[in-house]
């Protein structure tokens, strides 16, 4: 007689992988699988359109793919004159991965769609330890069909990975309540530390959430609840700090690049600062740069921010159900014991997106809508967990549970309705059936409820939620697909939808309103009605062609006026769009053993240029032209050693080099580079060539 073989444990695991427990339902492993799917196929479809997406972003990714030490520190050239404005965390990734297999779209773009699929995953994971397979998949579903977080995901700022992060800690959080151990704590602190070298202050927005849910729900003694707090914020701070160390403190200033965006040429200034304090009270309240101060391509500060015309559409779909989810949730906990694992996720998922609709909705310093994707995990968390809480409740509850669940799903969809009247041209049909199936699932509810003589109540009951379900996802999940098919770069300031009329700084549902990058067509209307918020001037019109400079040896002016092509002030590309290719391969064949082909005014100039060149190009100003990264003193070191030979004038900076490069340096004219201009005088912005002997 023959025995079976049992099989092995890495078979079982696969099968388990993919078919799912044999304790589950047979739908919900192919269900998981299925959102999954979805959520790839929008991050990644038709990848290839978006280019080079945040142009700031892909120049240091590109510089990092030429020298370790770019790639370390997240410098914006080769030759390490300049730091991007944010950790270098999200350029560490896409670095590598260019690394790997070579710069492009793809390899930029793939980890980070990468990490928003794992984030889908990843919350579907911590919802049904909770609440089962149906609260889950119904979070993942919408978590994937978020429109800003469709959006952000096929762009390479670094949200995607500040989301990932934040949910790997509050999978460490809920694990720490559920078990009472120590470690999961730990790495909780540790994640959230790297959520803050990814983008600083922003990733601690979801520690009260933690430390609430924890210090509430833990099963520990109360010192010991505390004890373990400590520690987690020991941990916490060890991943925080560490790269603030290394750069302030390990590493001379003479040795690395000057951190983009800080006033001091620190890291720690820059936490505190501009990406930090700055971004709540606006950057003049805490002594920082007063270029950008409420730049509002959000919209005004308020609590109504969230459901204006420019946010209404990215994020504000399910808010009204959500908040109505966690309030149900919490009362239906109410008398369970302290250490209760749903009242706990509860108040995670519940302070999760309550403090950042608080910051959010009330930020005074600059705010973009795609800053909101990380609030998405929090609104979809309670939306599929206070969901199935509110349809049992509905189903076994008293009289007064029979409203809540219709009442939920009338306010969102009444909601969606308006957001999608907003726009009178485009998908006209799908908010009346929105309304129409809403209604439809209400009806079949209290049918269900209070009709006497039917057949199968329960599979009513199960159509008409579903129905609602439908109803309510119908219009975010439009606006996710026009995000994905939509075919257009995001540049620096991705929306996902059409647009709704919204101004302030290209926002209001433009997809490319601050700029496609490299002049690639920017969406639906530029930011005509950009900058009437921001006090700033907004991008022009968004599909224009790149404009040629290099007239004359000009160089567009991070200063000057927006082009037809170009970025605008929130633009992903030049102000002035590309330069002129004859001027690149003059300034690459006279480059003359020098490290920089160019110093210019503006981060968004010298991306441009190191695109277009592959070579480092020294942003002398940073974002907004204002950062002192070059002095006089280091210029003049600069062109002495040989190191810069090439240096554009005008727009924003320091006058006092302006006015010393127009006396010793010698202006390039047209003629010397195969322009066919004949005009060789300065201008505003115009191109200087400085040796040794000048200085």
């Amino acid at each position: 007689m023959s025995v079976d073989t049992p099989p092995a444990p890495a078979a079982v695991r696969a099968r388990q992988l993919a078919l799912g427990s044999p304790r589950a339902p047979r739908w919900a492993r192919p269900a998981l699988w299925a959102v999954l799917a979805l959520a790839a196929a929008l991050y990644v479809w038709n990848l290839s359109s978006i280019g080079n997406a945040n142009s700031f972003y892909a120049a240091a990714v590109l510089s990092g793919t030429q020298s370790w030490k770019a790639l370390f520190f997240g410098s914006l050239d080769a030759g390490n004159f300049m730091t991007v404005d944010k950790p270098p965390l999200a350029e560490w990734v896409m670095g590598l991965s260019c690394r790997a297999f070579g710069f492009g779209t793809w390899q930029m773009m793939l980890p980070v769609a990468a990490a928003g699929v794992a984030s889908v995953a990843l919350l579907y994971t911590m919802v049904r330890r909770s609440f089962g397979y149906v609260a889950a998949t119904i979070a993942a579903l919408v978590l994937a069909l978020t429109p800003i977080t469709v959006a952000i995901n096929r762009d390479n700022n670094p949200d995607p990975f500040l989301v990932l992060l934040m949910l790997l800690g509050a999978a460490g959080c809920l694990r720490a309540i559920r078990t009472g151990r120590l470690a999961p704590l730990v790495w909780c602190g540790v994640a959230v530390g790297f959520a803050f070298d990814d983008k600083m202050l922003q990733g601690y927005m979801c520690l009260p959430a933690f430390v609430l849910a924890y210090a509430f729900a833990a099963k520990a003694g109360v010192w010991k609840r505390v004890r373990n707090l400590a520690v987690a914020g020991v941990a916490l701070a060890a991943a925080t700090l560490w790269y603030v160390v290394v750069a302030d403190f390990l590493v001379s200033r003479d040795s690395r690049p000057y951190i983009g965006g800080s006033t001091d040429n620190t890291v720690w200034n820059l936490v505190i600062g501009y990406n930090g304090l700055g971004r709540v009270l606006g950057e003049s309240a805490v002594g920082g740069s007063t270029f950008g101060q409420g730049a509002n391509f959000g919209g005004a500060a308020g609590a109504g921010r969230l459901f204006n015309s420019i946010m209404g559409g990215q994020i504000s779909w399910l808010i009204p159900f959500a908040t109505i989810a966690l309030l149900a949730g919490l009362v239906l906990r109410g008398r369970r014991p302290r250490t209760d694992m749903q009242r706990a996720s509860y108040l995670l998922w519940g302070g999760w997106f309550g403090v950042h609709y608080l910051v959010f909705s009330f930020a005074e310093g600059t705010f973009h809508p795609y800053y909101t994707t990380a609030m998405a995990p929090g609104i979809a968390g309670l939306v599929g967990a206070g969901g199935v809480a509110m349809y049992r409740a509905f189903r076994r509850g008293g009289l007064r549970w029979v409203w809540v669940l219709p009442a939920a799903i009338a306010v969102s969809a009444v909601w969606a309705v308006v957001l999608l009247n907003r726009t009178t041209s485009w998908n006209a049909w799908l908010g009346p059936v929105v309304g129409v199936v809403a209604a439809l699932s209400i009806a079949g509810l209290l049918a269900m409820r209070f009709a006497t003589k039917l057949p199968s109540p329960r599979r009513l009951g199960a159509a008409a939620a579903a129905a609602g379900l439908l109803a309510l996802l119908a219009g975010p999940g439009a606006y996710a697909v026009d995000a994905a098919t939509s075919g257009s770069s995001n540049g620096t300031n991705p929306t996902a939808g059409p647009s709704t009329g919204g101004g302030g700084f290209g926002g209001g549902g433009m997809r490319g309103g601050g700029g496609g990058g490299m002049g690639r067509p920017g969406g639906q209307q530029g930011g005509q009605q950009g900058g009437q918020q921001g006090g700033q001037p907004g991008g022009q019109q968004g599909g224009g062609q790149p404009q040629a400079g290099g007239q004359n040896g000009q160089m567009p002016s991070g200063g000057g006026q927006p082009q037809a092509g170009g970025g605008g002030m929130g633009g992903g590309g030049m102000r002035g769009g590309t330069v002129s290719t004859q001027l690149v391969s003059y300034l690459i064949k006279h480059q003359d053993g020098a490290t920089w082909i160019l110093a210019v005014s503006t981060d968004q100039t010298a991306s441009e240029l190191i695109l277009q060149s592959h070579k480092p190009v020294a942003s002398m100003g940073g974002w907004s032209g204002t950062d002192p990264a070059m002095t006089l003193d280091k210029l003049t070191s600069l062109v002495k050693a040989g190191k810069l030979h090439y240096v554009e004038t005008g727009g924003r900076g320091n006058s006092d080099l302006t006015t010393w490069i127009t006396k010793h340096g010698t202006l390039l004219k047209p003629s010397a580079y195969g322009s066919s201009s004949s005009s060789s005088t300065a201008s505003s912005s115009s191109v200087y060539r400085l040796d040794p002997s000048d200085v």
